[in-house]
């Protein structure tokens, strides 16, 4: 099971540098999502089984981290770490989204080149 989770991981990685090498900002926008999907899965797979397999072949599963003994508790460590990366990621897809629909809005073009040698829009004083 640990080595399928690893082959998607790295396809999800891989896919996600294809699109961040693309000419166009939301196929570079969506290789970051996968980006932070991968580094979740990463960390989930670095985690440790859920379940603790004992040397007679029995499987108990592990319990929540407040009570009881020592071998037989979760680490919380990583699910405090994807926790965390959700929320940051989240905050990283709203601003990129952001971008990406007020750059729409003014050059009517998400491509790297065109964009690269567009005008620059004129600064908008507030006051």
């Amino acid at each position: 099971m640990t080595i399928l989770l690893v082959i998607c991981i790295t396809v999800i990685f891989i896919v996600g540098v294809y699109l961040m090498l693309g000419r166009e900002l939301k196929g570079i926008a969506m290789g970051v999502f996968l980006f932070s999907h991968a580094a979740n899965l990463g960390i989930l797979a670095m985690s440790g089984q859920p379940v603790l397999v004992r040397s007679q072949g029995e499987s108990l599963p592990k319990g929540a981290p407040i009570l009881g003994n020592a071998e037989m508790l979760v680490d919380p460590l990583p699910q405090a770490l994807i926790l965390t990366s959700i929320v940051i990621s989240f905050a990283v897809s709203a601003f990129l989204l952001t971008l990406l629909v007020v750059t729409h809005r003014r050059t009517d073009t998400l491509e790297v080149r065109a964009l690269s040698k567009a005008d620059r829009p004129a600064p908008v004083i507030f006051g």
